[in-house]
């Protein structure tokens, strides 16, 4: 049986910035970990899911320019600038000089990550590190040891690792559906292709209207029609064989993604608006942190200063009335970003994204409240029941619409499809009635309680959810064994809350007569480390997945997110304060955000 020091589970992007920090600490890390070996259950290590060319499609962007891609090795445009145009064009970069501005395709960020992996790899090997790599090999489970080793099994091997780093990003598990009209993920996007290379020339509907949806779109477009620029317009011409093709979206708010807005600090900070200590600061006798409080004493004054730089004085004034909290916030925001037409609104927001673009002015307050909610999401295991359901039933959806950034070709593909008739979005929540294959019937449930019935011969769930519940954590034996532990949070009023908010018993639990609200996902402590069925944290084993952690950490997404976990994650494994089997409290372990490096 092969023995080794620490193991990484997964080769993508937060593979990729576990490496990235080990390599700026090599000469402290190399003292504690002389191998390490990487596990990748696809052919290629680097990639990561979204960026893979056997998942991703040459026509679909990337939402991250160069400049705001944390550091690796080289930029994403310095890589570009270097490759023979030839082969950029096989990536589907066509448009030259190369900009750090820029968004690119997603397969050309792909190749990027892998790249910048190999170079990482290298320069590990040049500082004395021992590594290895295993391609195309599957982790199926891992089993503790003792309390300072366990065991990374695959189909074929056993290996032992005193520190283990779960990093394996997005999981799509294969479609279930008795329906082959039905398909339950996107991923990956080639399965939603004609087999026969024949047009689909009836309407297809698409759940969800997110960035995934936007996926699906712009590789179904380009594969049943031509777009073309004239007097800098771009327009789309459907291809006479398919006639009747259209795309129907629905989302339950009938919102798009808003677009791509200039910023002050491309990259986001926990600590830009408040400190550690003022933060802490506001916690409750009973170590709460109340969202309210938050908004009120931090998020309050940093809104006023981006408001008034962007000129809505209207909401300066509402914002400095007493009574005007982060509920009534959302809700002036949300309105104005409705439009009667969401087509036609982001048509208006794409002229105005422009100007703005082109003359390098920035939306303040997106950007303030980007960053306010980053550094929340760093603190959520001190919020009540009651807080994580409001970030969830009204936060969340609100960021992930209002703050999302569409890049601007995608909205111009968008609009282009809409002049042609060749797009249509549809608000109301959506139930699945029936799968068959003749077709895929849906209920439509609008905000007036009206109730609409459609059927699509072709159906594609694209809500982007690729959260991993406890009961599916693909890990058995942790669980079984008690090793990692359900994400729940206790209510502040339990009663009043449980009537209030409709909680059912299948989302509570009751624990020595105090009533939690599940969160989802695993249960961590502030360095990733998992929790077990006591509460204490493991000493082999960190899951930095955000689709396993999203209990605890509801608003990680992108690059940045995974940059900073693995910082604060790295920087936990060489602090030996930190290495004691007993609970840390949030004062001490919160002290691995505040490093020189960019979080």
């Amino acid at each position: 049986m092969e023995t080794s020091k620490l193991a990484i589970i997964g080769s993508g992007p937060t593979a990729l910035y576990i490496l990235q920090h080990i390599l700026s600490n090599a000469e402290a890390f190399l003292k504690q970990f002389y191998q390490i070996s990487i596990f990748e259950k696809n052919a290629k290590m680097g990639y990561g899911m979204p960026y893979n060319p056997d998942f991703t499609d040459v026509y679909n962007i990337a939402n991250i320019s160069s400049e705001e891609i944390p550091e690796l090795p080289q930029t994403l445009a310095e890589w570009l600038r270097a490759q023979d145009r030839d082969y950029l064009k096989t990536l589907n970069v066509t448009k030259f000089p190369i900009k750090d501005s820029e968004v690119y395709s997603r397969i050309s960020l792909g190749e990027y990550f892998r790249a910048q992996f190999n170079i990482l790899i290298e320069s590990l090997k040049h500082h004395g590190f021992s590594i290895d790599e295993h391609t195309s090999t599957k982790v199926t489970d891992i089993k503790p040891i003792s309390t300072t080793v366990a065991e990374v099994i695959t189909a074929t091997k056993r290996y032992r690792f005193h520190n283990i780093l779960i990093a394996t990003g997005h999981h799509w598990n294969p479609d279930h559906s008795t329906s082959s009209n039905y398909f339950d993920s996107l991923w990956p996007i080639f399965k939603l292709f004609n087999p026969d290379d024949r047009y689909y020339n009836f309407e297809i509907g698409i759940l969800g209207a997110s960035l995934s949806a936007i996926d699906v779109v712009t590789s179904l477009a380009h594969r049943h029609g031509k777009f073309s620029h004239y007097q800098n317009q771009l327009s789309y011409q459907l291809h006479p064989k398919a006639k009747g093709f259209k795309i129907v979206l629905h989302d339950v708010n009938g919102w798009l993604p808003h677009l791509q807005y200039e910023q002050v600090h491309p990259f986001r900070e926990i600590y830009r608006y408040t400190t550690r200590e003022a933060l802490l600061a506001l916690k409750t006798d009973h170590q709460n942190l109340f969202i309210e409080t938050y908004f009120n004493n931090v998020c309050k004054p940093a809104l006023l200063k981006a408001l008034k730089k962007d000129e809505l004085h209207d909401v300066v004034t509402l914002l400095n009335t007493k009574d005007f909290g982060f509920k009534q916030f959302i809700d002036t925001m949300a309105e104005k970003h409705e439009y009667i037409n969401s087509f036609e609104g982001m048509r208006k927001e794409l002229d105005l994204a422009d100007t703005l673009l082109q003359k390098n002015k920035p939306v303040h307050w997106m950007e303030t409240l980007d960053d306010l909610m980053y550094s929340l999401n760093f603190h959520t295991e001190l919020f009540s029941a009651e807080d994580h359901l409001f970030f969830h039933t009204d936060v969340k959806p609100f960021l992930m619409n209002v703050i999302a950034a569409l890049p601007l070709k995608s909205a111009q593909l968008l609009l282009a499809l809409y002049d042609a008739n060749c797009i249509e979005l549809v608000s109301g929540k959506v139930e699945i009635e029936t799968k068959s294959d003749t077709g895929i019937q849906i209920k439509i449930c609008d905000s007036h309680d009206g109730v609409e019935t459609k059927t699509y011969p072709l159906f594609i769930n694209s809500s982007g959810n690729d959260d991993v519940t406890f009961d599916d954590f693909p890990f058995e034996t942790l669980r079984k064994e008690g090793t990692i532990s359900m994400a729940k949070a206790a209510y502040d009023h339990a009663a009043h809350t449980r009537k209030t908010h409709n909680t059912s018993n299948e989302s509570t639990v009751t624990e020595e007569g105090e009533l939690y609200l599940k969160l989802g996902g695993i249960a961590i402590d502030n360095t990733y480390r998992c929790l077990d069925d006591d509460g204490k944290p493991s000493q082999i084993i960190q899951d930095l997945a955000f689709n396993h952690i999203y209990g605890h950490r509801p608003y990680s997404y992108g690059l940045q997110a995974c940059n900073a976990t693995s910082c604060i994650v790295i920087n936990a494994l060489l602090d030996i304060e930190l290495h004691d089997a007993q609970p840390i409290g949030i004062e001490i372990i919160t002290k691995t955000y505040e490093t020189k490096d960019d979080l």
